[in-house]
């Protein structure tokens, strides 16, 4: 069950009223708005025929747009925007939040985080463009891979999203949002299982209209945005076009290039809509938008703290001289820099990235929706196209030496298409229903194109050096020779091509079987198809050719030859006496290799005998360069070739039922049962196939609507349960065949939620309108034996964890946002207003793994805007606050670093409508 389009009920939803139906009801309903604010009686653009009403969302935001005046917030209590036709709030037996447009306008909310914060136990998790996720009711932070779904999906304008990164950029000329929880699917769209977040955007209008705001702020900041449109052909032909530009300088700089700075923003986006109406029984919308590629910097800001002393057990952390401050401390970059791990490294909010570069990010989108009124029915279609660009190159070492580069990847393209039916039936009868069928075809093409997503500088086999590989190589030219060419210019690559195809087809019915009670009852099929290959393999040898390994997993060839190892794997003793000499394994191609390196490096002679000029080194020599390939070896990791995972194959089910009894005209109640499922995540780790189980949740729910104060007063509050059978979640596992440990994403086998929520507002103040939302939520695994362990747990002899009975990650207990809006007309026929946003979140882990050391502690953070403008709009004048109070608490927290937040901005915006 699904609040799509937002605060209506979660019934099967009925047919729009036709276009002269619906136009001349606006119409009417603005007139009287004007009226009640005492406003000059033009009346606001009419929406078409696929927009319900232009009026806001929610009753909070739609009481603040006025001076003053109970008629208006009364009536605006009463008229919602709904799912497919007007509604009341009231009426939906659903736990949902809404957020009107105007509301976000106000203190400048225009990504999906700022969205998050007024809205009740929804969270945007920390991350980038591409790693970022959202969660409800404290279940979907998790590492996200390219071929898993999201438990918490996302709808634009009736099209959903089945990639997380697609909702990263900046939302603009929106009409509302709303956030719909529990297992969805059974109306329209992509089935989730724990929710949904829908934005719809203004549509075309047969009405001219024009508005725009120009925001010039702290740190450099531009934020313009425009957006009208009006009659192309009068009754025949709309259009609607909307722009936004948002750029300005992050607040950390990047101490190597100041140019360079963290959390800037640079995005540009457009959109433009057209809506043809031929008929009172027909209507067709067509939006196309682009967000061009744009740099931004986020990665690499993490500031860097001691490691501390000791392990969980009791342990000491180790030798001293294999983390950072042994590595600064090494000849090598004391001889180079004044750079040091004391005053340089640790602590510093503006780090000395040397090869970081800004995160490359881009998304392009098409929709086509035909509307048909067949008399006793709804018809409607939705084709869409979507895609997404990413391109990463990090700095992973934090310093200013060149170690590492070109590390993160490259997402070529994702792309997804798709294709929605869905037929309503008209309200009134017993019952009212919908059915309707989706058909959805997404693929991520990663690393296709120069995929490089690791790479090492001249100073990286210095660096990974360990103390007896450094000690070996540093004795002499040619030594340190081999340590600079063992990984310079070395890059690797990775390689992922993601297919997915699911088709779905679904119903939902509301039987009204008195006037006081309506049972609604679901269902949904969806069959995926999911598949998945990939490769890791060495793009660029750089200086070091010769000194690969001999082969990968399933023996791929690197072009090695084969030595001695350096050091036993086991007990890590060095082979002094027999490092780096030949074995019997090798073939004459590979003895001739090895006869190149010791001249290169030595001089040795080459003779026509294959291997002999590398038998000519001595031992010395040999274990130098022993030492250099296990340098390099350790770098890269497994390799593999080209390899196609096991597929993921099935129909899963979703199904709704949830009885609503409407006690009187205040107060509603309302219990459901709502069950969905998410698709197998198929992976490829260390050349294997790996496929997480379906993410399987039931959720129970009992809620209660009313409004208090002459329907001043709103409360929505529902008490929740909810079991999630394989939650997705990163896992580790033994590889019997080399007795090692195998991370990736697999199954928690058991979760538990349960908790309480809270929506509402109150408009019984005069010119002040309050909306509040809380939440009490208790997260967490059941059942998780499997967990990879934590820093701090890093010398254990197991190398999972249990975390059966610990809170879920990024699940805080107690949430809460509260927002106020004041106006009060002054001077005759201008306005002054102000308002702000508090959002509130207890404790939680930030930590996938649950460390000790990455509790994210409690904290407050407001948003406040003030201003004064003319009562008609015509123009407004804004002084706009984010972070009024500096809250500095961390995004996220490790034994030996944090990611800072953003600290205070403020910025003066204008606006006005043309």
């Amino acid at each position: 069950m699904i609040a799509f389009m937002a605060l209506g009920p979660a019934h099967a939803q009925n047919a729009e009223p036709s276009v002269a139906d619906l136009q001349a009801e606006i119409t009417r309903l603005k007139q009287a708005l004007a009226a009640a604010q005492g406003a000059p009686t033009a009346v606001p653009p009419t929406p078409a025929a696929d927009t319900p009403t232009p009026a806001p969302a929610a009753q909070a935001d739609a009481a603040g747009t006025a001076a003053s005046g109970q008629q208006e917030q009364q009536l605006e209590t009463v008229v919602v925007r709904s799912r497919n036709r007007i509604e009341r709030v009231q009426d939906v037996p659903l736990s949902v939040s809404v957020i009107g447009g105007r509301e976000l306008e106000r203190e400048l909310a225009l990504d999906i985080g700022a969205i998050t914060k007024r809205a009740a136990n929804v969270v945007r998790n920390t991350g980038n463009s591409r790693t970022y996720s959202l969660s409800i009711r404290g279940v979907g932070k998790v590492s996200q891979v390219e071929a898993q779904d999201a438990s918490v999906g996302m709808i634009l304008d009736g099209v959903s999203y089945a990639y997380a990164p697609l909702g990263s950029f900046d939302f603009y000329d929106v009409e509302s949002v709303e956030v719909a929880r529990g297992p969805q699917g059974t109306l329209l769209g992509k089935n989730t299982t724990m929710g949904v977040i829908n934005v719809t955007t203004r549509k075309p209008s047969f009405t001219p209209d024009a508005n725009w705001s120009l925001t010039l702020g702290q740190r450099n900041t531009v934020i313009a945005q425009f957006a009208g449109g009006g009659p192309v052909i009068d009754d025949l032909l709309a259009f609607r076009g909307a722009v936004t530009v948002n750029k300005g300088a992050g607040p950390y700089a990047n101490a190597y290039n100041h140019d360079e700075t963290y959390f800037n923003r640079d995005r540009v986006a457009g959109r433009v809509q057209f809506l043809l109406t031929p008929s009172p029984d027909f209507s067709a919308r067509a939006s196309i938008e682009i967000q061009p590629k744009s740099g931004e910097y986020y990665n690499g800001l993490t500031v860097k703290q001691q490691v501390p002393s000791q392990y969980r057990n009791g342990a000491t952390t180790g030798n001293t001289a294999l983390d950072v401050q042994g590595k600064l401390g090494r000849d090598w970059f004391t001889n180079q820099s004044s750079y040091r791990y004391d005053t340089d490294y640790l602590g510093n909010l503006y780090p000395n990235n040397d090869n970081q570069r800004a995160l490359q990010t881009s998304t392009n989108g098409a929709s086509l929706e035909l509307k048909w009124n067949l008399g006793s029915h709804d018809l409607t279609s939705i084709t869409a196209y979507r895609d997404y660009h990413f391109h990463a190159r990090n700095d992973s070492d934090a310093t200013p030496f060149d170690v590492q580069l070109n590390g993160g990847g490259k997402n070529d393209a994702y792309r997804q298409r798709s294709q929605e039916i869905r037929l309503s039936s008209k309200p009134g009868g017993f019952v009212d229903y919908q059915v309707g069928a989706l058909w959805f075809a997404n693929s991520v093409d990663f690393g296709k194109d120069g995929g490089w997503n690791a790479g090492w500088g001249t100073d990286a086999g210095a660096w990974f050096a360990n103390n007896e590989q450094y000690a070996v190589l540093n004795a002499d030219a040619a030594g340190r020779l081999l340590m600079v060419n063992s990984l310079k210019g070395l890059n690797k690559a990775s390689t992922q091509s993601v297919k997915n195809k699911s088709i779905g087809i679904y119903g939902q019915a509301d039987w009204h079987l008195t006037e006081q009670t309506t049972l609604t009852t679901g269902l949904r099929f969806t069959h995926e198809n999911r598949q998945n290959s990939g490769s890791n393999y060495i793009a660029a040898d750089g200086a070091g050719v010769g000194l690969n390994p001999v082969s990968g997993v399933n023996g791929f060839v690197l072009g090695g030859f084969d030595t001695v190892v350096f050091a036993d794997s086991k007990t890590k003793v060095v082979n002094t006496t027999t490092g780096g000499q030949l074995t019997s394994a090798n073939t004459a191609e590979q003895l001739s290799l090895a006869d190149t390196v010791a001249n290169r490096y030595f001089g040795a002679t080459i003779t026509s005998t294959p291997g002999a000029a590398y038998n000519s080194l001595t031992q010395p020599q040999k274990l130098q360069i022993a030492a250099a390939k296990a340098i390099r070896s350790d770098q890269l990791g497994k390799l593999w070739a080209l390899v196609k995972a096991e597929g993921f194959r099935k129909t899963q089910p979703n199904f709704v039922i949830s009885p609503t009894y409407k006690i009187n005209e205040d107060n509603t109640t309302y219990a459901s049962l709502q069950y969905g499922e998410k698709g197998g995540a198929v992976q490829i780790v260390d050349g294997k196939s790996f496929v997480a189980k379906p993410e399987k949740v039931t959720s129970y729910e009992v809620g209660l609507k009313s409004a208090f104060l002459n329907k001043s007063l709103f409360v929505n509050t529902a008490l929740f349960f909810t079991n999630v059978k394989d939650y997705q979640q990163p896992v580790t596992e033994i590889d019997q065949a080399s007795n090692s440990t195998v991370n990736y994403t697999g199954n928690a086998p058991k979760v538990e939620v349960k908790g309480l929520e809270i929506d509402g507002s109150y408009t019984g103040f005069k010119n002040i309108t309050l909306r509040f939302a809380g939440a009490y939520t208790d997260a967490k695994f059941k059942e998780f034996a499997t967990s990879p362990q934590p820093a701090e747990n890093n010398n254990a002899s197991v190398k999972f964890t249990d975390l059966s009975g610990q809170a879920l990650t990024g699940a805080a207990k107690y949430t809460f946002n509260v927002g106020a809006d004041y106006r009060r007309p002054v001077f005759g026929d201008k306005t002054f207003h102000t308002s702000f946003n508090t959002a509130y979140s207890s404790k939680f882990n930030s930590d996938a793994a649950l460390s000790t050391y990455a509790w994210i502690p409690s904290n407050w953070k407001t948003d406040f805007s003030i201003g004064l403008g003319r009562r008609d709009n015509g123009f407004d004048v804004s002084l706009i606050v984010k972070n009024l109070f500096n809250d500095d608490t961390p995004q996220v927290q490790t034994w030996n670093s944090y990611t800072p937040g953003e600290p205070r901005w403020f910025g003066i915006q204008i606006s006005g409508k043309l």
